[in-house]
């Protein structure tokens, strides 16, 4: 691979029989290992070409659309009726507008330097998009957890994202400039380290290196124990059933149906119900054949709408109702996947992204790509013609909200999400490159860092925009829990 092309995943076809001389034909789609010539070297060759210190650079584009003319566009296909409230949960805070603006800032990353080193990226990593969740065997791991936007594009996308995010939340939770400054330069250094480690690792060691419980040591992040611990054990409790038992009610034939809760949970129309129940057949044909037995073992008993995150609010979002032969319950969350907002921006970019046949295929194979282990339950189908993502609904699923951390911790957050950013990406782009560009200085910690700081200022002025927009008039918000 030369240095400014995307790293790919090839697809595996192999070859049968065996070459002349009784050599064995190389498998097609394996590549050689290792690459011809030096990963690491081509690394550091790229920092002639795109110096690390230019990272720091931003000046936002003449052209660049107004906050609210970009909230509006990110709306188009949305349920109307929701718009409002995605309004309003954007203009609770600049964190809040940066969550729900990824689309955005990908206009402006897609005119900043760029290493052309590609990797499967979140899309979307800021600092409230890592958390807690079930392994088939019920322990929890961490990881990044929302993949609405994944798609093969710049590795640094993620990264300045990442960073920009933590001096938003750290302003929010209160902490001082310097705290900021340094939650994004720390992050950007324990993804530098992280990635360094993983280069001089072999390649199947690396693949599942730094373990979740070496999280907290390898980061230095010892002042977040205490908050993980407790995260960990509320996780431990958001369950499909414990969500069932606050959000149904018995039926007289001895079964179970969701209870309208709005704005968030509501019931649907039976035509509607009925085809998101018939849309499992096939979501079922996506999944590992031994994962059939699990579900079939499971019925259908009701479907309602659900209202989801900040960014993904409009998006038609159910919760389906699953109970086995003891009336223990199963809930599935059956999303719409919307085309990446990062798709029309890397185009402009110049990277070659491949077409997508299937929204929801995308984001269960770029989440599968990026994740150490993925919920065994997670698969795609499509309703009425519309694309859906499948997934358990409150797999112990838990998170730490950046904003609401001691000032004292963002630091520790920024080292650990950092090192969890690095290696997600290494599974797609080879972490000996990624480590060659970056170096053993603190370079790009402090360029990524200067980054933030500006995109941030930009953000509280978008952000400030928005809210102006709500009190004239010009757009409508609405708050909602």
């Amino acid at each position: 691979m030369r240095a400014g092309e995307a790293v790919g995943v090839t697809e595996i076809g192999a070859e049968t029989g065996v070459g002349a001389g009784g050599r064995l034909p190389r498998a097609r789609g394996f590549a050689s290992w290792p690459a011809p010539g030096s990963p690491k070297q081509e690394g550091k060759d790229l920092r002639r070409k795109v110096p690390r210190a230019a990272h720091a650079e931003f000046d936002a584009d003449p052209g660049r659309p107004d906050a609210v003319a970009a909230v509006e566009e990110s709306s188009r296909g949305r349920i109307p009726g929701l718009t409002p409230l995605r309004v309003g949960r954007m203009a609770a805070s600049p964190f809040a507008f940066l969550r729900g603006s990824a689309g955005l800032m990908a206009y402006d990353l897609a005119r900043t330097p760029m290493t052309r080193i590609g990797a499967q990226i979140c899309g979307d990593a800021h600092a409230a998009n890592f958390g807690l969740y079930g392994d088939a065997r019920g322990d929890l791991v961490i990881d990044l957890n929302d993949f609405d936007e994944t798609v093969p594009g710049p590795w640094e996308w993620d990264l300045k994202r990442l960073a920009a995010s933590l001096v938003l939340a750290g302003r929010e939770a209160g902490a001082d400039e310097d705290t900021c400054r340094r939650a994004a330069r720390d992050a950007v250094g324990a993804y530098r380290r992280t990635m360094r480690l993983l280069a001089r690792l072999p390649a199947l060691d690396a693949w599942n290196a730094i373990a979740d419980e070496e999280l907290v040591s390898h980061t230095d992040a010892h002042d977040l124990v205490g908050t993980l611990s407790r995260v960990s054990e509320k996780a431990r409790a958001n369950t499909s059933g414990r969500f069932a038992a606050k959000s149904t009610e018995p039926t007289e034939d001895g079964g179970r149906r969701f209870v309208d809760a709005p704005p968030v949970l509501r019931r649907v129309p039976d035509a509607e119900a009925a085809a998101v129940a018939g849309s499992l057949e096939e979501y079922l044909a996506t999944l590992s054949e031994d994962r059939l037995p699990l579900l079939a073992r499971h019925a259908v008993h009701d479907v309602a709408f659900r209202v989801v995150g900040t960014g993904s609010v409009g998006t038609r979002s159910y919760v389906v109702l699953l109970l086995d032969h003891r009336g223990e319950p199963l809930v599935l969350q059956v999303k719409e996947a919307r085309p990446s907002a990062l798709l029309p921006h890397l185009v402009t970019a110049g990277f070659d992204v491949p077409a997508v046949a299937h929204e929801g295929r995308r984001v269960v194979l770029g989440q599968k790509r990026m994740q150490v282990v993925s919920d065994m339950l997670l698969g795609w189908t499509t309703v009425e013609g519309r694309p859906f993502q499948v997934r358990q609904f409150r797999n112990r699923k838990g998170s730490v909200d950046p904003a609401a951390l001691a000032t004292d911790q963002v630091d520790d957050y920024g080292r650990m999400t950092g090192a969890l950013l690095a290696r997600a990406h290494s599974h797609s782009a080879d972490p000996r490159l990624v480590a060659g560009y970056c170096g053993k200085t603190e370079e790009l910690d402090e360029a990524v860092a200067a980054f933030a700081v500006t995109y941030a200022d930009v953000t509280e002025k978008d952000h400030a925009q928005l809210v102006a927009a709500v009190r004239s008039g010009r757009i409508e918000a609405e708050t909602g829990d």
